[in-house]
């Protein structure tokens, strides 16, 4: 307790020393963001700043147009994030790549998110090209196949988020996943989903290698013959 005395007037000061922030606080204010998360969406996260490098080759704008930041929260730092919006525009993830090495070489926040097929794009010729990871999708748009859409791993697929893309106008199905076995035999298994829901379906497989590592050159060639 203080005292104060200012012309004739005492004054009575009570105070209490601030308890800390605890574990289970900040636990408590997680779930509280995210449970609102559900219904508003995430915002991005206070202190970030727009990523403006070209690492892996991909140009600043490309960067930008998907919403490219660093951050350095816990799940953020090291990492290059983009926010994961949902078909109606709200951020339901973040998804920060780390590059230098760091593990997970993924992180998806907050834990448990469920993961769309992302973004949304304009078809061409009425079809669009689903890949597996994000730098997939987006080494695709940067060099031009700016159809491109990802699953967000080879498990992250079901026939309910293929009709979406039918709704959205989308005929035709190109899966280009990675050439090794996992890969196509996971293109294989979404090949049989697609024509289930009434879609056409094709698979692009190039051997040892991915859609993240193709070069320009490699993907004008591509997208000269899928779409002539």
């Amino acid at each position: 307790m203080f005292y104060v005395r200012i012309q004739g007037q005492h004054f009575y000061t009570f105070w209490r020393k601030g308890k800390p922030i605890t574990t289970k606080t900040r636990a408590t204010k997680k779930r509280i963001r995210e449970k609102r998360s559900e219904s508003v969406g995430l915002s991005f996260p206070k202190g970030s700043v727009p990523y403006t490098g070209n690492w892996r080759n991909i140009k600043p704008e490309t960067y930008k147009k998907f919403e490219a930041f660093q951050q350095h929260d816990t799940d953020h730092i090291g990492r290059v994030v983009f926010p994961i919006r949902d078909i109606s525009g709200r951020i339901v993830a973040f998804n920060g790549r780390h590059t230098t090495g760091g593990t997970p070489k993924y992180m998806i926040s907050p834990a448990g998110a469920k993961m769309p097929l992302f973004p949304i794009v304009e078809p061409i010729q009425g079809s669009i090209i689903l890949v597996e990871g994000i730098y997939d999708m987006i080494n695709l748009h940067d060099k031009g196949l700016t159809n491109a859409v990802c699953t967000f791993g080879i498990k992250n697929i079901n026939e309910d988020k293929l009709r979406m893309l039918s709704i959205q106008g989308v005929e035709e199905i190109i899966v280009f996943f990675d050439g090794d076995d996992a890969g196509q035999t996971a293109a294989e298994e979404i090949k049989e989903m697609v024509e289930r829901i009434g879609l056409v379906s094709r698979n692009v497989c190039l051997k040892d290698t991915d859609p993240g590592a193709l070069p320009l050159q490699t993907v004008a060639k591509l997208k000269s013959k899928i779409y002539g």
